[in-house]
This record gives C-alpha cells, structure tokens and sequence, in this order.
C-alpha cells in the first residue's frame, strides 16, 4: 500500500528533505525538479516530435500508446525522406529485457548518425536509457516520450532490492525484498534505471 509521509530526514542527519501537504507541487522542502537526475519525462507525460536530424533510427514502442507515438515519428521521419533508414520494434508493454535486446542487436550495426527513439511508460523506458548509456549512446542520441509516468521501479538503499509499483514521488511503499516502508526519493539511477528509496524513519529507529 503506498501511502504519503511526514517529514523525514535525508542521508546527513537533520537535512529534511520531506514534508507532507496535501498539494504536494506546494511542498517547500520538496526539491525542484530540474536540480535532480529524475527526467522531466518521467513525472509528466510527453510526446516530442522525431529526431529528423539524423540518418538512421532505432524506434521502440510499447503497447498500443507507444505504437500511436512510433506512427507519428515513422510519418515525421517519412516527411523528411529518409524512411529506409528506420526500424521499429513493437515490444508488449514493459518488456525491458526484448527492448534492451534489440537494441543492442540495431546497435552493432549503426552507423554515423543513429539515433534511439523510445516511447511507452517512463518505468519501462528508465530501463532502456540505462542499458542505451552503458552502451555509451549519448543523451542527445535519444529521444523519449513517455506514455504513461505512474509506474516506478523504486530500488532499495538498504537490501537493493527493486520493487515496481504506482506511486508518486515522495510516496512512501514497501520494500518486497526488506519490508522497509520507503520514500520514493528524487533520484533515478541512470546506471539501474530506477528511482532510490530509503527506509522514512531510519534515523529515528537508530536513535531509538
């Protein structure tokens, strides 16, 4: 059950970095979102336009609404007259292990001006991006929309345990590995691809 904190503290002892209200875009120790490593894309959905400025494209689509995003670029990138370079890969809706595969299969044989474009659920997608980083495909080689933003992967800090789940940042769930109940903090791994998460009262529960 995913349910709202009060205030906690962070990884130095008596940095608050929570503080529960009910309009959390209000909250004043909640931080602003463009000082953090969480992408824009994953709190609020987009749909940006294809990457037309290269030559060759890697689309992947999951489920019907990143199917719907994948049409749009295929015309986009058709306009531009430059279809026989694309490929698009249709996966079931967050297959990461199938998405990272055939990327890494499109990524052997790229040439000079490829590009990844994904779209489908930002959990998913968070996914990709860290294989398509570890595979050193730099951030403005890709373009993402994100269909879907309330899923989140949430790795523990304590047992690194991942657990998927429906919540908003600064929601507080439990851990499946631990049982910790954990704030969904505002960090995404780019090397994991999942949010962090740390126990709410940690401190209190070492003090007591």
């Amino acid at each position: 059950m995913v349910t709202q904190p009060k205030r906690t503290t962070g990884f130095l002892k008596g940095n608050p970095v929570n503080l529960w209200c009910p309009e959390r875009r209000h909250c004043p120790m909640s931080p602003a979102l463009e000082l953090t490593s969480v992408p824009g894309w994953a709190v609020t959905s987009t749909r940006p336009p294809a990457d037309t400025s290269g030559r060759y494209w890697t689309v992947i689509a999951f489920g019907p609404a990143g199917n719907e995003v994948a049409r749009e670029w295929s015309d986009d990138i058709y306009a531009a007259g430059r279809e026989s370079g694309l490929r698009i890969h249709r996966i079931a809706e967050g297959d990461a292990d199938e998405a990272c595969a055939a990327l890494v299969a499109d990524l052997a044989e790229a040439r000079v001006g490829w590009r990844l474009m994904l779209a489908g659920p930002a959990s998913v997608c968070l996914r990709v991006r860290a294989k398509a980083l570890e595979c050193n495909i730099a951030d403005d080689e890709m373009t993402i929309a994100s269909t879907d933003t309330g899923g989140r992967d949430v790795q523990c800090v304590h047992c690194r345990t991942v657990t998927s789940v429906r919540a908003d940042l600064e929601d507080v769930v439990p851990c499946t590995g631990c049982g910790r109940n954990l704030v969904v903090y505002y960090h995404v791994s780019r090397r994991q691809g999942a949010h962090l998460g740390f126990m709410i009262d940690a401190e209190e529960q070492v003090a007591s």
